[in-house]
C-alpha cells in the first residue's frame, strides 16, 4: 500500500488532521482491546472514511487503520460482513498485513468471489488470495477474473501458481472453446494465463 509520507502528501491539512485523530483512536484501541464493548470510535472513523478523505487515498487509509488496531478475526469479519463494497475492498487489502488466519481470512475471499462488484473481485485475488486459496478455489478465481473482465494483472502470484497447472490449462482451453462456440471472441488475458501454464510448450 501507499507509504505514510506519500499518503500524507496526498491529503490535505483537515484530512491530515482527520486521519491521526483516527490513527489515535485506532492505537488506543489496539493497546486496550478489552476496554469497553460496542463500536469503537476507530471503527466509525473506518465506515466514514470515504466521506473526509480523496478517492485516491481512502483505500490506503482504511487499510492503515485496520493494521494501527490490529484487527483480530473476528473484527475483520464484522466489518466486512456490516461493511459497505468500499468498505469490504479495504479489509480484502489489508489481509496479507493482519496476519489472520485462514480459516477466518479465507471465506472473506471467497464471498467476495461470488459478487459481481469488479472492485471487490480485483482485491480479493491480491497476495492473501494467492497464499491461502487452495488450487480448486484459485483456479476459480483466476476464471471469475476472465468472467468479469478483472485484468489478470490483479492475480498476485499469477506466474507461479499457473506454472505447470494442467487443471487450469484444460478449464482455460474449455471457457476458449465455449466463447469460440458463441461467436465471442477470447480474452486476450485467457491467452496469457494459458501461456503461463506451460501448455502451449506441449
Amino acid at each position: 500500500m501507499i507509504p505514510r509520507a506519500e499518503l500524507d502528501a496526498r491529503l490535505g491539512g483537515a484530512a491530515r488532521a482527520w486521519l491521526d485523530e483516527a490513527l489515535a483512536e485506532a492505537a488506543h484501541t489496539a493497546e486496550r482491546p478489552s476496554a469497553g464493548f460496542g463500536t469503537a470510535p476507530w471503527e466509525l472513523r473506518f465506515a466514514s472514511a470515504g466521506r473526509h478523505l480523496g478517492a485516491d487515498a481512502v483505500d490506503a487509509a482504511r487499510v492503515l487503520l485496520l493494521r494501527t488496531a490490529r484487527v483480530d478475526a473476528a473484527t475483520a469479519t464484522r466489518l466486512y460482513r456490516q461493511g459497505s463494497a468500499a468498505e469490504r475492498r479495504a479489509l480484502l487489502l489489508a489481509l496479507p498485513e493482519l496476519g489472520i488466519d485462514p480459516a477466518a481470512g479465507v471465506p472473506l475471499v471467497e464471498d467476495a468471489l461470488r459478487a459481481n462488484d469488479t472492485r471487490l473481485v480485483a482485491a480479493a485475488v491480491g497476495p492473501y488470495a494467492a497464499a491461502h486459496l487452495d488450487p480448486h478455489a484459485w483456479r476459480h478465481a483466476v476464471l471469475k477474473c476472465l468472467f468479469t473482465a478483472v485484468p489478470v494483472d490483479a492475480v498476485a502470484a499469477l506466474g507461479e501458481r499457473a506454472h505447470g497447472d494442467t487443471e487450469l490449462a484444460r478449464m482455460l482451453g474449455d471457457y476458449a472453446e465455449e466463447r469460440a462456440a458463441a461467436g465471442r471472441p477470447v480474452p486476450d488475458d485467457l491467452n496469457r494465463v494459458l501461456a503461463l501454464t506451460g501448455a502451449e510448450e506441449s
